[in-house]
């Protein structure tokens, strides 16, 4: 062997084995991000940076703490981050050069598998500048293409342009944990991590047709995958990317849900889920700034803080931070239901000094708990699940004040089968979305002006397409068939709303929120075991419940699920009445274009019993209602949207 490829041999095992010790003790992940950008292949958009500018600075809760763009003449990107370690490693927008090639990048996430990624790229002969994620993202799409996305266990939203290419490469992750918007409009595609951000685009009007006002009261606060609910901006689906090249736009899902024939015994499938759960949550514990869990003391939050708490210990780590959320004066308005059979509390302090965390018990004030309705709602930049919203937007601001990470339980419910419509019969054969069965009584709540449009069939339309996208095996049972589609619709559905709020309300604090159990591995492998075996001895997340035997308190393992708190304060309901009758006597309020007023007066004056269903979900009935009308009215006054 010639001595040049001897002593080029030798340099590359001392590189790798040197970036593998400096990066076992320099992690950085970049978190709190917040991208946006504007590809133009009609004119020379070089000199309009002052509007990418402006685009971007509507990012500044998502990265608090510096801002970089990235001008050329049909590509402008914007970004904000807040700054961990290595500032001038993972600052971006982020440019890479192989040959005469240029690439660069804006990206929101973390990769959860940076580190074999890292090491497969140097033994393809790439060196890296910095230990961030950021850059072996980059790197990845230079040696794979639009194919590195299979390659990635993360949560990101990411742009790259391809300068050689000439060519917009947009990603979203697989279950959308990081939204991406964007609109294609004058032949321009403009993107960003937030609907504000679009409409920071001069070109962007904050326009909605009927078919918005149909996701607004017929799905809303869910929204149809792809919807911006604003005529002129959409969202890049979970598991999809985009190329915009001067040859027009391309959308290609690339990751989606396969059914699999389920053989395997109930011994295995157990001990199989709970290595993955620990293998995720240990992932998403990488951070060189302060991490806390969400503790309620159900069952998804406890085995979270349980496995982090473990890790901290043989890492010797100080003991782990906790939070929980509580209503002032719920202690005494507390009623049990069906949904909502006990408090957490209890269970929360209960768990917390079985693991001996620092736990935190956040008291949230009732007028505070109005007032940031408003803050939901420019968060979210549409309404959402009004306390419900606001509550965890407070609980994420004082959180913030110590914390910079935290992980938190969602998803699970969705994907092992903790909600009712699991199991009622009623709800499982439905026909349409078991969290949101009132669509005629949602159409009587319309104007006469705009209650002929067609919201049961919209609804409808939406939820068959849903069900058409599902992948079926032979030889499945009718009931395994239909719980098939039950768990699809949830994942697709209502888990994403979920996650669109757990983001916007954290984000907007500054405080990023990871979700174990959204692992793309875990969602796959729960898929495909039958219905029968999730609800394990007839119990919701019953094979969950028996993969963490063992790992927490049987009381934990054995408690009936509870969902996120709500209040139960009748200063409450008296509060968003009295905030509504305000609405109703101000001819100006934009909502009364688009309500039934009579209607509106029954809701408020009846505290909202009069809407006899469930709006959506479990919680928001009665003062929910009314404070997602409110909220309604605070968006469309907020944005000054313009109804076509």
């Amino acid at each position: 062997m010639p001595l040049a490829h001897i002593l080029l041999n030798f340099i590359k095992y001392y590189y790798v084995k040197e970036i593998d010790f400096i990066y076992r003790y320099k992690r950085e992940m970049l978190i709190m991000c917040g991208i946006t950008g504007w590809v133009s292949f009609k004119e020379n958009i070089k000199n309009n940076f002052k509007i990418i500018e402006v685009m971007t600075d509507t990012l500044k809760k998502r990265g608090p703490d510096d801002a970089g763009t990235f001008l050329s003449p049909h590509c402008l990107f914007g970004h904000r981050r807040l700054i961990v370690v290595d500032p001038s490693g993972g600052g971006q927008p982020m440019t890479k050069v192989k040959g005469k090639s240029s690439y660069t990048l804006v990206y929101n996430g973390e990769l959860y598998n940076t580190e074999e990624l890292r090491h497969e790229l140097l033994k393809k002969g790439y060196c890296f500048d910095s230990y961030s994620d950021t850059e072996v993202l980059l790197t990845s799409y230079i040696e794979w293409g639009t194919e590195c996305v299979k390659k990635f266990n993360g949560i990101f939203a990411f742009g790259i342009w391809d300068d050689t290419k000439q060519m917009l490469f947009l990603a979203r992750d697989p279950l959308g944990v990081k939204p991406l918007f964007y609109s294609f409009i004058n032949g321009d595609l403009i993107f960003g991590s937030e609907i504000k951000t679009l409409l920071a685009h001069p070109d962007v009007e904050p326009v909605i047709d009927g078919e918005g006002l149909m996701e607004v009261f017929g799905l809303g606060p869910a929204r149809s995958p792809g919807s911006g609910v604003f005529k002129y901006i959409k969202e890049i689906k979970p598991g999809f990317y985009l190329t915009f090249e001067r040859s027009g736009i391309k959308l290609n899902e690339y990751w989606k849900l396969e059914s699999k024939p389920y053989d395997e015994k109930l011994d295995f499938t157990i001990e199989k889920l709970r290595s993955l759960i620990i293998d995720a949550i240990e992932r998403q514990l990488t951070a060189d700034v302060p991490v806390c869990t969400f503790l309620s003391g159900g069952l998804d939050s406890s085995a979270i803080s349980q496995i982090a708490a473990n890790t901290f210990k043989k890492q010797n780590k100080g003991p782990l931070d906790t939070y929980s959320i509580d209503y002032q004066f719920n202690d005494i308005y507390f009623k049990p239901d069906e949904y909502q059979p006990n408090t957490d509390s209890d269970y929360a302090y209960k768990m917390a000094k079985h693991i001996n965390s620092d736990h935190h018990n956040v008291i949230i004030k009732t007028p505070e708990l109005i007032s940031a309705l408003k803050d939901a709602v420019i968060a979210y930049d549409l309404p959402g699940m009004a306390d419900i919203d606001s509550s965890l937007y407070l609980f994420c601001r004082e959180i913030r004040k110590k914390e910079t990470v935290a992980l938190s339980g969602e998803c699970a419910d969705e994907i092992f089968g903790g909600y009712p419509w699991y199991r009622k019969k009623e709800d499982i054969y439905s026909g349409t979305f078991p969290w949101s069965n009132a669509i005629k009584e949602r159409r009587e709540l319309l104007s006469p002006e705009f209650r002929n449009l067609p919201l049961e069939s919209y609804v409808k339309d939406k939820y068959d397409e849903t069900i058409n996208e599902v992948d079926h095996i032979d030889g499945e049972s009718e009931y395994e068939r239909r719980m098939k589609e039950v768990f699809y619709l949830n994942l697709k559905w209502f888990m994403i709303t979920l996650l669109n709020r757990k983001d916007r309300m954290s984000m907007s604090n500054s405080l990023e929120v990871r979700v174990p159990y959204a692992d793309y591995r875990i969602v796959e492998y729960a898929y495909n075991i039958p219905a029968s075996i999730k609800l394990l001895y007839g119990r919701e997340k019953g094979l969950l419940r028996e993969s963490l035997k063992g790992l927490l308190p049987e009381e934990i393992v054995l408690r009936k699920k509870s969902p996120y708190p709500k209040t139960h304060v009748p200063a409450y309901t008296e509060g968003v009445q009295k905030w509504a009758r305000d609405i109703l006597n101000d001819k100006r309020s934009p909502i009364l274009q688009v309500i039934n007023i009579e209607k509106f007066k029954d809701i408020i004056e009846s505290g909202g019993r009069s809407f006899k269903k469930p709006w959506f979900g479990q919680l928001m009935r009665g003062p929910q209602l009314i404070a997602y009308l409110i909220e309604v009215d605070t968006w469309m006054r907020e944005y000054k949207v313009k109804i076509e």
